[in-house]
């Protein structure tokens, strides 16, 4: 019986990378993807569009799976997440990315485990120790020493480096409120009810920049508009969350420290962009700022919201998996 246990483990363990690097795949084309796109869509289109597509699947899911309204104080917290995840990160690395490349990206969006997790410490009121924090502000500066370098080549710090930043601190909250809250609706439902949140903004925004800007574009951009549409904005999420729900979110959230490596590498095979030493050395040493955020992050959390974490992540795991299977 125990023999048969611990091989059940592995397998749930060995699922759960597969799916959490599946997710993390998904992720690291949404940066190239969108810079196709706004080649010749309007970055505000792109932003809110995809969100309208995502969100028709997201109502077909929820009413596949008679998924239950949230509470009424659910609800501004699942505006925190659209904020973040919805509206705010599309948004401003569709508007970065008009004139920036996705490497470059790549790099600024590294440090975002980083500022979800200084988030998840100040949303959760855990008291980490000091190395913590110096690792959190060792990778911001690398990131704003890379935005600095390449601001003296070209003169000063861009337009776009501001909104990429932007992007990295909303989606960073984002993603916290979003981990807390799956708590209590799960992965799947939490970002599937951000995304019908979003809908009194997405739709007229969208209209109004279709009416001022009609779509004209060829079959890549439409086709990379359709890639973080479906799979940035629905799917990705939803391999990423089952992964997290079945392999462990300490060891599965690993995984992620591989997406700008993996972003950089995408941007120059297909975009044929260059990827400059600087970009690399500063994409390292941010990543190994991720790593030490990660193994100090531990803090005064009491021993039981441990247990509460993991069932509601084995919670969320089932129905995900409910979902990729009716899927």
């Amino acid at each position: 019986m125990t023999d048969q246990s611990s091989a059940t483990a592995r397998n749930a363990v060995t699922v759960g990378l597969a799916l959490g690097a599946l997710g993390v795949l998904a992720f690291s084309m949404s940066l190239p993807a969108t810079r196709v796109a706004v080649q010749d869509l309007d970055p505000w289109f792109v932003a809110f569009g995809r969100a309208i597509g995502a969100a028709g699947l997201a109502w077909a899911y929820l009413i596949s799976i008679r998924a239950t309204r949230p509470t009424r104080g659910q609800w501004p917290r699942l505006a925190v997440v659209a904020l973040g995840v919805v509206i705010g990160f599309p948004l401003f690395t569709s508007l970065a990315l008009t004139t920036q490349t996705s490497a470059h990206g790549a790099v600024v969006i590294a440090v975002l485990p980083a500022v979800t997790a200084v988030f998840a410490v100040l949303r959760a009121g855990e008291r980490p120790p000091p190395l913590f924090w110096a690792a959190s502000a060792a990778g911001l500066l690398a990131v704003l020493a890379f935005l600095g370098a390449a601001g003296a080549v070209r003169g000063a710090l861009s337009v776009a480096d501001l909104f990429l930043l932007v992007a990295v601190v909303l989606c960073g909250l984002g993603y916290a409120e979003g981990g807390a809250l799956a708590r209590e609706l799960g992965g799947a439902r939490t970002i599937c009810w951000a995304l019908l949140l979003s809908l009194p903004v997405t739709v007229p925004v969208t209209a109004i920049a279709a009416l001022a800007d009609p779509p004209r574009a060829g079959a890549a951009a439409w086709s990379a508009f359709g890639y973080v549409t479906l799979v940035s904005m629905f799917l990705g999420f939803f391999a990423w969350y089952a992964g997290l729900a079945r392999g462990g979110i300490a060891r599965v959230g690993q995984i992620q420290l591989a997406q700008p490596v993996l972003t950089l590498g995408w941007s120059a095979l297909l975009l044929g962009e260059t990827v400059t030493p600087v970009s690399i050395a500063a994409a390292l040493v941010v990543l190994a700022c991720v790593v030490l955020i990660q193994r100090t992050r531990g803090g005064k959390a009491p021993a039981n919201s441990r247990n509460q974490d993991r069932r509601a992540v084995d919670a969320a795991g089932r129905q995900v998996g409910q979902g990729l299977v009716r899927g």
